[in-house]
Formats: structure tokens, C-alpha cells, sequence
């Protein structure tokens, strides 16, 4: 069997990181005969971060680089600029694409990944949250898997395993219509740093308390989402588009441990939940070696050492406002995605600048949505054209509060 041809889509990151480690480990079962794959890396692409970028490529012997920014240190023959993803996926040739670019600038990269047919280990949430209705339908089209890396929708993935809609054979998202079986699909949220704060504490929280997560570790962006529970809200909205399932199916729950993932009822009442200890090689393998079920790199869970770590709390959404806005999404459609997504992201840059306080981000947010209504989407241009609406009203709003004050 030839070797499956991997590009790794933001490989300096948290998620590329450790995906290179999940390869690594994987190759090695395949060399000892216990895992019939093995991983060839053939891309790599990077917002930044040129010397790790010639590192990867020099330890994996990769030939074909991307960096979109930075473009004077990128290593030799690398696409630059702010397209060099995209053009590496539409130049080089792979099996499976690792999407672990942060935000919508992952989108062009990995919509042409899924019309070229190509499967997509997918970490970057934001592409189904701001244009779900046109990568699903591609997919689909073409005949691409799209297989969940956030820990949530691999569980939720894992669960349905066990369903009866899975009788005939694995279940792989990007489903036409939901299985059958299922009731409600539950996401657990750690709660972040601020779940036992008051709301008012919570709003002048600063960068350094945002970023200070109790249980995961992860780049900045996604970082400051756990805190807000946005990043909860996109990942409903993310469910919605891989699982196929209506808003009234979707729910969440503070779990502080994060040791079960997601959880999945059935029509007869059965609850079947994926645990494991939060790491990210978890599901980065999951997506790669599926269906196939090897060691990995995951620590093993001691039942009597989480027997008191099964604690859930429903999320408090005074304290939290975003989390429900992902239901206002999944209802309005259209372009509603692109704008709830692209305007968190300049709030969010705004706020690691130190611009703004914690609460800033959630009024700025539900400003843009009130203020730009959704319009249909056909194209990736007209995601596009509403990210770049909403941030704009943001980079506005920002500005009308520094002469404010």
C-alpha cells in the first residue's frame, strides 16, 4: 500500500504541532507492523514562523512550503503571501489535508482542498461556521470526507459509531441528513478561566486571565474563545454542519475536567459519552488512522482517579451572551456565520492588543450581527465580502470608542 500523502495546513501552530507528532508515532506502529498505514508528508503551510516552518520541512523532508506571512525569511521555493495556502493545496498533490489554520483565513485553503475531492482532517471550526453551506454541499459533490479534529465533533463522531444508523458501516460527517437515532447531541465546555467569576469581574477581565485555561492547551485565538464560550458557540454551529442536525438538537454543558468530550442520546434513551484526558493528539489521531483503533500518544484514564471528575453545570448565558447567539446562526443562515465569526476575530485581536476589556468582545460581536443582517450565500465571495463587512463595523465601533473616551 502506497503511503497517504498528508499536507498540514498551519504546521507551526498548536494542532500542526502535534500533528507531526501524531505521524511520527503512527509510522512508527506502521514500521513495527501494528498500524497498516503510513503518513508521507508532502506540504506544509504557515502564517508564520519561518525558521520552525524549515525545521518541519528539513525533519519530514518536505519539499513544497507555504508561509503567507513574512515572505522575506521564507525558506527557498516556498509560496508567499496571503494566498500561498490555497496555492499549495491546488499545486500539490495529497490524499488528506490537515486544516489547522486559526480563523477564516483558513477557508480558501480548504474549500479548494474539498473540491478537489481530497479528505480534510478538520481543526479549523471557523470554515464550517462561516461558509458550512457551501463546503458541506461540496463535499458531498465530490466525495471528500470531512473528519472532525476538535475534541468535541471527534467524540460526538465516536459516539455515533455506536448507533444503529451505523449498522452498515462507519459514519463519516458531512451528512445529508441527521442518523435516524439521535435525540440531542450534547458538546461539553470547560467552562474557562472565568466560570466561577462574577459577571461584573468577568467584563474587565484582562488578557493575562483570559489566556490562564484551566484544563487545555492551545494557541491565543481559541484561547480567549474558550473563555467567552465562543468558541462553544462555533463549535454548535460546527455540529450543526457536520452532523446535519437541527438547532433543538444541539446543546451544551460545563464540564470543568474536560475528560468527556461530548455525548450523544438516543431515541431509547441511551447516553453513550467519549472520555478520554484532554489532548489533542486524541483526536488528531482518530482523524488520521480511522477507522483503525491503535496505541496513541494519549495518556491512559484511571477510572478511580476521575471517579470524582465527572462534574456537570449548565452554562451561565447572562455571564456568557454569545453561546446562544450560535442558535440565532444556525436558524438565520446565509451569511449570518461569516458575520458572528469575522467579527469575533477583529474583537478578539482587539482585545490581545489590550485595546479593549473581556466584555468589549461580546458587545462588539452581537453590534455587528444587529447591525449587519444576513444575505443569502451562494458563493465564497459572498462569505468573503460579509467577513469583511463585519470587520470593518468592528475597526468603526473601536474606533468610536477611542474618541468616546
Amino acid at each position: 500500500m502506497p503511503p497517504t500523502r498528508l499536507l498540514i495546513l498551519g504546521s507551526t501552530g498548536s494542532i500542526g504541532t502535534q500533528t507531526l507528532e501524531v505521524v511520527t508515532h503512527l509510522n512508527a506502529l506502521h514500521a513495527k507492523g501494528l498500524f497498516q498505514r503510513q503518513f508521507e508528508v508532502v506540504g506544509l503551510a504557515a502564517g508564520k514562523g519561518a525558521t520552525l516552518l524549515a525545521d518541519q520541512a528539513k525533519r519530514f523532508n518536505v519539499k513544497h512550503l507555504a508561509l503567507s506571512d513574512g515572505s522575506g525569511d521564507a525558506p527557498k521555493g516556498a509560496f508567499t503571501g496571503p494566498d500561498a495556502a490555497e496555492r499549495l493545496v491546488r499545486e500539490v498533490d495529497c490524499d488528506v489535508v490537515l486544516a489547522a489554520i486559526v480563523g477564516s483565513a483558513g477557508l480558501p485553503a480548504t474549500l479548494a482542498a474539498v473540491e478537489f475531492g481530497r479528505d480534510v482532517a478538520l481543526a479549523n471550526k471557523e470554515t464550517l461556521v462561516a461558509a458550512g453551506s457551501i463546503v458541506v454541499p461540496a463535499a458531498q459533490k465530490t466525495g471528500a470526507k470531512l473528519l472532525p479534529v476538535d475534541s468535541e465533533h471527534a467524540a460526538v463522531w465516536q459516539c455515533l459509531q455506536s448507533g444503529p444508523d451505523a449498522a452498515n458501516g462507519p459514519i463519516y460527517p458531512a451528512l445529508r441528513q441527521a442518523p435516524a437515532s439521535v435525540k440531542k447531541v450534547t458538546l461539553t465546555a470547560s467552562g474557562g478561566p472565568f466560570r466561577t467569576w462574577e459577571k461584573s469581574r468577568v467584563q474587565r477581565a484582562t488578557k493575562a486571565e483570559a489566556l490562564k485555561h484551566p484544563t487545555w492547551t492551545m494557541g491565543e485565538k481559541v484561547t480567549v474563545d474558550s473563555a467567552s464560550l465562543m468558541n462553544k458557540a462555533l463549535e454548535i454551529i460546527e455540529a450543526h454542519w457536520l452532523f446535519a442536525l437541527p438547532a433543538e438538537k444541539i446543546d451544551a454543558v460545563v464540564h470543568p475536567q474536560s475528560i468527556a468530550h461530548a455525548l450523544v442520546e438516543f431515541d431509547d434513551a441511551s447516553v453513550v459519552a467519549q472520555i478520554a484526558h484532554p489532548d489533542m493528539r486524541g483526536p488528531i489521531q482518530q482523524a488520521l488512522a480511522f477507522p483503525a483503533r491503535v496505541p496513541s500518544l494519549v495518556k491512559l484514564l484511571d477510572l478511580a482517579e476521575i471517579a470524582t471528575a465527572l462534574q456537570f453545570e449548565p452554562p451561565d448565558r447572562d455571564k456568557f451572551p454569545l453561546l446562544d447567539l450560535a442558535y440565532t446562526v444556525i436558524r438565520a443562515g446565509g451569511t449570518s456565520g461569516a458575520i458572528f465569526n469575522a467579527a469575533n476575530e477583529e474583537a478578539v485581536l482587539a482585545f490581545l492588543r489590550g485595546d479593549i476589556l473581556f466584555g468589549r468582545i461580546g458587545e462588539l460581536v452581537i453590534e455587528a450581527m444587529e447591525a449587519i443582517g444576513p444575505a443569502s450565500m451562494r458563493t465564497l465571495d459572498d462569505a468573503l465580502d460579509a467577513d469583511r463587512r463585519a470587520r470593518a463595523h468592528v475597526r468603526e465601533a473601536l474606533r468610536r470608542d477611542v474618541v468616546r473616551a
